[in-house]
């Protein structure tokens, strides 16, 4: 990267970091499960919502309890079921004409990260209607408070349910893009173990590696505060301690409930403190060949925390010593430790060490995508243009 841009890129973050304070950051309520949902949308005099998720969660009929005490509520309930793996334009704009049609009056996300994505970007259009979601992409271009938002997640991965980000796929270019506004985060979350006891180990296993890359990528960032270390290490023990349990045996009711917890807490980290290269890469690779977000992040974080080398020793090597995986006092011999465990935890539960399809003549393409969503906006420990970023899609491409 240019020297010019570096500079803008540093002075951009850093006047970030400085308005972190005063920014209109928040998190969501949380209900304590379904039965004191209905009571909430009382509260807020709702009595019409749409339900956005997605076909896998409403055949496992994950839905239903909830269904039952909005009925027993009176409560009426549309359903929006068909969001994708990585929501589209278009899934937004059916689920939006579905609750225009209804006459819903809020919205409840159920599901992992697509659906809530899916819901927020459905609040985004209705705020402004007349604004495409292309022209959403980047930061604070909503300005409009949404429809009440309740978020369920079924996956303890992506901490959709904490943040300010809908990360869209154009159902056109297949551009994947990030929309990130503070209206965007959900009033209300339900944290319920039950609702992840389906979910399969290989999922279970990709989703917990997305949250932990959320708060390593958030804890090693530039643009930390100390509320946001603080939710980092916590949600990074919890997933060192319990995803492999909750991978083993999916039914174990604690190991569910503390990657809930892990996911939420690395979600409120991500929120103020923002992401990194993973991230970028892995929503380009989304976009352009539907590989799930919580894969990709998976193959991908070892490879880029080893890859910004001696940037990021520091930082890791704290995480390896807090977390116990170390003592040695030399940073670069700690941090190595760190970046291992991770690739032994990927290998125990069957995580590939690279993605299938990627193709050479994407890969230009691809690092742009990634250059322009993390540039400025990511306080990465060290700045990458495209061209650095290219090496990252080779290093994880399947020879």
């Amino acid at each position: 990267m240019n020297i010019l841009k570096k500079i803008y890129c540093r002075i951009f973050q850093t006047c970030f970091r400085i308005a972190l304070p005063v920014l209109p950051y928040r998190e969501p309520e949380l209900i304590d499960g379904f039965k004191h949902v209905p009571e909430v949308l009382k509260k807020h005099h709702i009595s019409h919502i749409l339900l956005v998720t997605d076909p896998g969660v409403y055949k496992l009929g994950l839905t239903k309890p909830l269904e039952k005490q909005l009925l027993k509520s009176e409560i009426s309930c549309t359903i929006y079921k068909d969001t994708v793996a990585n929501p589209t334009s278009a899934n937004i704009e059916e689920a939006k004409d579905l609750y225009l049609a209804h006459g819903c009056q809020a919205l409840l996300a159920f599901g992992g990260g697509s659906s809530m994505d899916c819901a927020k970007a459905v609040g985004a259009r209705l705020a402004r209607p007349n604004k495409p979601l292309a022209k959403m992409e980047g930061i604070l271009k909503i300005w409009h408070k949404l429809p009440l938002l309740i978020a369920v997640p079924t996956t303890a991965g992506t901490g959709s349910e904490t943040t300010l980000a809908a990360v869209i796929t154009d159902a056109d270019t297949h551009h994947k893009y990030a929309i990130n506004d503070f209206n965007l985060i959900p009033d209300y979350a339900v944290l319920e173990p039950s609702v992840t006891y389906g979910l399969p180990p290989q999922l279970t296993a990709t989703t917990g590696m997305d949250a932990l890359t959320h708060a390593i990528e958030a804890y090693i960032g530039r643009s930390t505060t100390k509320q946001t270390r603080a939710a980092s290490i916590e949600a990074i023990q919890l997933i060192f301690d319990n995803l492999q349990t909750a991978y083993k045996n999916g039914n174990n009711k604690t190991a569910r409930r503390n990657m809930l917890r892990a996911s939420y807490l690395a979600g409120t980290a991500f929120t103020k403190s923002y992401v990194g290269y993973v991230h970028a890469v892995a929503h380009s690779l989304g976009g352009q060949y539907g590989i799930p977000h919580g894969l990709a992040n998976s193959v991908l974080l070892p490879i880029v925390l080893e890859a910004y080398g001696s940037a990021a020793h520091k930082k890791l090597a704290h995480l390896a010593r807090i977390t116990k995986l170390s003592s040695s006092p030399d940073d670069t011999t700690a941090a190595n430790v760190f970046i291992a465990h991770i690739r032994k935890m990927n290998a125990s539960m069957n995580i590939p060490t690279t993605l299938a399809g990627i193709r050479d003549e994407d890969i230009p393409k691809l690092s742009r995508y990634a250059d322009k969503e993390a540039n400025p906006l990511y306080p990465v420990p060290i700045l990458w243009d495209d061209k650095q970023l290219a090496l990252m899609y080779h290093l994880v491409q399947e020879k």
